[in-house]
C-alpha cells in the first residue's frame, strides 16, 4: 500500500532537515530515484533540496536555486541532477529540451516545478509544498510504500 502523508515544519531548517531525511531514506532504499516538488514560490523546495542534496554528499550551499540553468549536475555516485523548470512557459517541453534522459537515467534526479513536465515519472516520489503560515509549511509526501514511510516517521521523530 502507497500512503501520502503530511508533515509541518515550522522553520527553514526543519524543512532542510525532511529533505535531508527523504534523501537518506531513498539513497539508502537504492535504485533510480526521482523526486517531483510542487508549491508556489517562496515555498521551500530549493530549502528542501539543499537537505535533501546533503543526504548524497553534497553541501548545501552548493545547491541554488537552478531556475537559470534549468539542469544542474553534480558528480556524484550516482549522478545527481537538480531541475528547475520555473522558467519554462505553462506548456509542457520536457521532451524538446531533453529531460528526459535525466529523467531515465540512473542518477538521483530531483524536479522542481515539476507539474511543467506534463506528465509524471513513473515511480517518482510526490512532494507538495503548501503554506501553512508566517513561517510553517506542509510538506506532504506521495508514492512511498507504507512500510517505508513508517520507518521514515520513526527515523523522523528520533531527529
Amino acid at each position: 500500500m502507497i500512503m501520502d502523508r503530511g508533515i509541518v515544519t515550522q522553520a527553514a531548517e526543519e524543512t532542510e532537515v525532511i529533505g535531508f531525511m527523504l534523501g537518506s531514506f531513498l539513497q539508502k532504499k537504492g535504485g533510480t530515484v526521482i523526486v517531483c516538488l510542487y508549491g508556489d514560490l517562496g515555498v521551500g523546495k530549493t530549502t528542501f533540496i539543499k537537505g535533501f542534496a546533503s543526504a548524497f554528499g553534497i553541501p548545501a550551499r552548493e545547491i541554488g536555486s537552478a531556475s537559470f540553468l534549468i539542469v544542474a549536475e553534480y558528480e556524484t555516485t550516482p549522478p545527481f541532477y537538480h531541475i528547475d523548470l520555473y522558467r519554462l512557459g505553462d506548456e509542457p517541453c520536457a521532451e524538446d529540451i531533453g529531460l528526459w534522459e535525466y529523467i531515465e537515467s540512473d542518477g538521483v534526479v530531483v524536479i522542481e516545478w515539476a507539474e511543467k513536465l506534463g506528465e509524471v515519472p513513473d515511480g517518482a516520489v510526490l512532494v507538495k509544498f503548501q503554506y501553512g503560515g508566517e513561517d510553517s509549511r506542509e510538506i506532504v509526501i506521495e508514492g512511498i510504500e507504507s512500510d517505508a514511510w513508517n520507518a521514515f516517521l520513526t527515523a523522523a521523530e528520533k531527529q
